[in-house]
């Protein structure tokens, strides 16, 4: 998140009207709802855990236990069972 000064972005009314409720504090504007990306989507982490939970999935329906899927990708038990029987909800 980067800070600007007001006074260098917004009209001199604008920061009037705003000084009315807030002044000398900073003041958060969030981006407007249709901008945000989901998590995970710039950065590609969630696509890698996509990948990384599909095989999971498909190494459990080939036989491999919980216990050594956990152990392969250094996960719980219960986190591999998250992964394995969310899937199949939907």
């Amino acid at each position: 998140m980067t800070y600007m000064n007001a006074q260098h972005v917004l009209p001199e009314q604008l920061i009037i009207e705003i000084q009315k409720y807030v002044h000398g504090e900073t003041l958060y504007i969030p981006k407007l709802e249709n901008e945000y990306e989901k998590w995970g989507a710039s950065s590609g982490s969630r696509r890698r855990l996509n990948l990384r939970n599909a095989t999971i999935r498909d190494s459990y329906k080939k036989g491999t236990c919980l216990e050594d899927l956990a152990q392969e990708h250094y996960l719980s038990v219960e986190t591999i069972k998250k992964i394995v029987y969310s899937h199949q909800k939907k």
